[in-house]
């Protein structure tokens, strides 16, 4: 039997990058996915993908920092699916400003926050009101090693912190009631701007290898695997974990030249 087999599951940033490859690994592993981000046209090409591998699949376009919006999102998977076994909060990014701290002005750091940590937390609030009525459910959000070592971005570093935060608060506040939250920190992997760097610099890869003691970067389907096992009953006892997804990068000092 499949990890998953009979569950829906809910990925939001799934258009591109670890959320997509996340969405057709937790296909692959039986469940009825509905996958959610801004870019519809993206959002229709995966589930063509996930249909033509025999698989279960269906789309709704959200913009996560829009609690109207998620609470659409949650309404819609349930009219099509009947019920939310698994969440992923996968939706984040950095919004980035040219100025030095001090000069800044708060938007850029307001805006990675709404686009991280905000959007998580509406999500949650809607999935865990679902998981509530059902009894049961199963919530990964997705951190960052940022939110463990920190990055030279106080926006984005901040925001990941946030997510663990309230990651473990949700954990302990709602395990006795059969919801399980979790987080996985993904290192360096090979989506989104890492891979958009990787193909213009290809010596960063290489450099970062050598820095991580698995000895390469990793692939989104990697960080896949292990949400789709937090997700999963296989992991019935393990709940409040932020889960490294990073090669060992997390326990390591030394960083390549090449971050810059």
């Amino acid at each position: 039997m499949k990890m998953l087999e009979g569950k829906v599951a809910l990925v939001t940033g799934a258009s591109s990058g670890i959320g997509r490859a996340t969405a057709k690994v937790i296909a692959n592993h039986g469940a009825a996915v509905m996958v959610a981000a801004r870019r519809e046209p993206e959002l229709e090409s995966l589930v063509a993908e996930i249909r033509s591998a025999g698989g279960d699949a269906a789309h709704i376009s959200t913009d996560v920092t829009s609690e109207a919006e998620v609470e659409a999102m949650v309404s819609f998977t349930l009219a099509e699916f009947g019920r939310l076994d698994c969440a992923i909060n996968n939706a984040g990014g950095s919004v980035r400003s040219d100025k030095d701290w001090p000069e800044d002005s708060p938007d850029a750091f307001l805006a990675t926050m709404d686009l991280n940590n905000t959007s998580t937390w509406l999500c949650m609030k809607h999935e865990i009101n679902q998981m509530l009525k059902q009894g049961s459910g199963s919530i990964v959000n997705t951190s960052s090693i940022a939110g463990i070592r920190t990055t030279l971005s106080e926006g984005y570093t901040s925001a990941k912190y946030a997510i663990n935060g309230v990651t473990v608060a949700a954990a302990a506040k709602y395990g006795t009631r059969g919801i399980r939250v979790n987080a996985v920190a993904p290192g360096i992997i090979e989506a989104g701007s890492w891979a958009r760097r990787f193909e213009e610099e290809p010596h960063v890869r290489d450099d970062w290898g050598d820095a991580i003691p698995i000895g390469r970067t990793g692939k989104p389907e990697e960080v896949g695997e292990a949400i789709a096992w937090l997700a999963s009953d296989a992991a019935s006892y393990v709940p409040g974990v932020v889960l490294p997804v990073d090669g060992g990068n997390v326990f390591t000092i030394n960083r390549p030249d090449s971050l810059g």
